[in-house]
């Protein structure tokens, strides 16, 4: 069975996880210096250690972003990689 391809949208190191309501916003920077926000919702009340722990650990983390890659797109991109590893 062949896994669903994701190509890469963006890398980002996150600066900051800034507490909410439900959840955090993420704040952080891509390699092309863009920055970018992503909010994360927790559907369950967080007690104020677990937000604290969790805003700690999110605060110095990394996060990919990917999105399933449409076959041509798919095709295309493998075809690339092997244009670009060949000597």
């Amino acid at each position: 069975m062949d896994r669903p391809q994701y190509e890469p949208l963006a890398e980002i190191e996150v600066d900051a996880a800034r507490p909410e309501l439900q959840g955090f916003t993420l704040t952080g920077q891509g390699p092309d210096h863009t920055e970018y926000q992503l909010d994360l919702r927790f559907e369950m009340p967080l007690d104020p250690r677990t937000r604290t722990v969790l805003g700690e650990l999110l605060s110095h983390s990394d996060l990919t972003i990917s999105r399933r890659a449409a076959r041509r797109m798919a095709a295309a991109l493998r075809a690339r990689r092997e244009r670009a590893h060949k000597p």
